[in-house]
């Protein structure tokens, strides 16, 4: 056991380390800037055409007031559906939650964890987390408190582990909590986080911004399945952030006013935050870049050259930076035919797979077809790269195992007719035991996305596959509705289209997406993570493996074989790896893009520029 821990030295050693260090981000900017340390000095920096810069970046103090600055006004032109990451499988819950309810630690824009609401981060080095590796523990800093005013005590962190994991609840981060035999409150402030079996990787209960801690008080009437109507809850959660809400409008827009309690004095320097929602990307740029109406506008999945000739009228600049985040096709192995009613796209103990996505043929024809190339000068030239693997960085995680991964469409038709899998009619159309290659694909509405569906329908017609498109309000798409019939959680068609990534360096959370206990399906509430209801023991096997790994090398190793795994099943079909792109207005100090964690998770430190 020694060995182990001697081993995670190097494993928890490289994630902690949050000091000024190196950072690649993709830029188009002119700045001026004064940074204040120990002389004032004017920086001026001009990029005339987006490059890829590593700079070092200094963290500069701006001595401020809370409440200084007027409003800020965010575009996400996917608006929220509640603000309550349990209970929604959506980006924009987590980003827009984050800036309310907060973790133990989060990750900075270089992929390291610092404290938030956590005294420190707890390492072998420090004794929190415990040389056997099974159990970690955590202090609160001292004197924090609840937007209303009232203490955050152990109890809290005591209740949230016990709303996520209760299986009711349908929680959307249930596997962050796997593994946890207890949870002891020691006293009011600390916390000792007790694991089943030896775990090299402890951070990833209250770590991160889709693991935030809750307010026992506010939630105790919503434990199991009471949780989903609690609307006043999902709408208006107390938080220790550095913003409150006063009102919500779902899928529509969001006001928050300066927490009065939050835990430095001094911030946030703006006043007040409106989100406004809905329209498109390509509305949310030119507020930020064009026209000044925002200050942010986040995920602007807008063609390249539209973006550059945008920046042209100097309101505003992109900030790009890669991490893991990967646009995907995702295969559904279950029937989502409606007339089976309440037994659509349920897994039901693998007794009801798709009638012809279930054949690895089908599938990986329908990858050999994709020009990912076509696909990504398209929609991401400059911030993305086309891929073939669900892990597509850092390289150190990346395998080798899928390369070249060039269109083929001359071999996607012959591995078609040897499976047997024609065109028996006549109508251009394959047929599998009878039954038509017809695939409804969704995604979200967007022009991107719109763009890639216009590309492989085309490539999949000349391999004999008929494809209808849909295009879904983002909002609905990726909202938490469990009404709704058209969330990507819930899965109705046979293919559909997004992207998420890990967060932080934790690519077990993010594997593990991928196993038979966390299928999605109406008893979770469509939010089990597993949104292709793909069952593999092999897999969740390899899964066990890394999960008990601590050697840094042999878990990257793990990382790769689970990928291949995923990637040579044609689980999914990757496309695009994507950079997280945003837009900051000239008003805005302190805004950096962070591709591991919260995009807003130094808002409480952003300040204005006196120009």
């Amino acid at each position: 056991m020694k060995k182990s821990a001697l081993l995670l030295f190097a494993l928890v050693g490289a994630i902690i380390l949050a000091a000024c260090q190196p950072q690649t981000v993709e830029v188009t900017r002119v700045v001026t800037e004064t940074v204040t340390e120990t002389e004032q000095v004017e920086v001026t920096r001009v990029v005339t055409e987006t490059e890829t810069v590593t700079e070092t970046v200094t963290e500069t103090v701006v001595e401020t007031l809370r409440g200084q600055g007027d409003q800020l006004t965010l575009f996400f032109w996917q608006a929220p559906s509640n603000l309550m990451p349990y209970l929604s499988g959506g980006g924009k819950e987590l980003e827009t939650s984050a800036i309310v309810i907060e973790p133990l630690a989060r990750y900075n824009p270089q992929g390291e964890l610092f404290a938030v609401l956590a005294e420190e981060v707890p390492t072998l080095e420090n004794g929190g987390f415990a040389a056997d590796l099974m159990s970690i523990t955590w202090k609160l800093k001292e004197g924090l408190l609840w937007s209303d005013g009232t203490p955050v005590t152990s109890a809290d962190l005591v209740f949230t582990y016990e709303f996520c994991v209760n299986p009711d609840t349908g929680c959307a981060s249930n596997d962050l909590f796997a593994g946890i035999s207890s949870i002891e409150a020691i006293d009011d402030s600390t916390i000792k986080i007790n694991f089943a079996e030896p775990t090299p990787f402890p951070y990833k209960p209250f770590v991160s911004y889709n693991a935030p801690i809750i307010q026992a008080a506010q939630w105790a009437d919503c434990m199991g399945a009471n949780a989903i109507g609690c609307t006043e809850q999902s709408f208006k959660p107390i938080g220790t952030g550095p913003y409150m809400v006063t009102e919500f409008l779902p899928n529509d827009s969001v006001l928050y006013d300066a927490n009065p309690n939050y835990r430095d004095p001094n911030k946030p320097y703006f006043a007040s935050v409106f989100i406004k929602g809905g329209g498109d990307a390509e509305a949310a740029a030119r507020a930020v870049l064009e026209t000044g109406e925002s200050d942010y506008s986040w995920n602007l999945q807008v063609a390249p050259e539209v973006l550059n000739q945008m920046q042209l009228s100097g309101q505003g600049s992109v900030q790009s930076a890669r991490a893991t985040s990967l646009e995907r096709i995702v295969i559904n192995f279950t029937n989502p035919d409606p007339a089976l009613g309440d037994d659509r796209a349920e897994y039901l103990d693998g007794n009801n797979p798709h009638p012809f996505l279930s054949d690895i043929a089908v599938r990986k024809a329908l990858s050999m077809a994709i020009d990912r190339t076509t696909l990504t000068n398209f929609g991401y030239a400059g911030s993305g790269q086309p891929t073939c693997n669900f892990i597509p960085g850092p390289p150190a995680f990346v395998s080798t195992a899928n390369d070249p991964c060039t269109q083929d469409i001359e071999g996607a038709n012959a591995l078609l007719d040897e499976a047997g899998i024609v065109d028996t009619d006549g109508d251009g159309i394959r047929e599998k035991d009878g039954v038509p290659l017809r695939i409804v694909y969704q995604t979200s509405t967007n022009a991107v996305r719109q763009g890639y569906q216009a590309f492989i329908k085309q490539w999949w017609a000349e391999i004999g596959v008929e494809t209808e498109l849909r295009n879904i309000d983002a909002a609905v798409y990726f909202g938490g509705d469990v009404a709704s019939p058209d969330t990507f959680t819930k899965f109705y068609t046979d293919v559909e289209m997004y992207t998420n990534g890990a967060t932080g360096q934790d690519f077990a959370s993010l594997l593990a997406n991928y196993t038979c206990e966390n299928i999605n399906g109406v008893a979770n509430n469509w939010f089990g993570g597993n949104v292709p209801r793909y069952c593999n023991p092999e897999y969740d096997d390899l899964l066990a493996q890394l999960n008990a790994e601590g050697d840094p090398t042999a878990r990257q190793e793990l990382v790769k074989a689970l990928n291949d795994h995923l990637v040579q099943n044609y689980v999914l079909l990757p496309l695009t790896y994507r950079g997280s792109v945003s837009g900051f207005s000239n008003r805005v100090l302190g805004g950096r893009i962070n591709p591991w964690d919260a995009e807003l998770w130094n808002i409480a430190d952003w300040t204005e520029s006196s120009g």
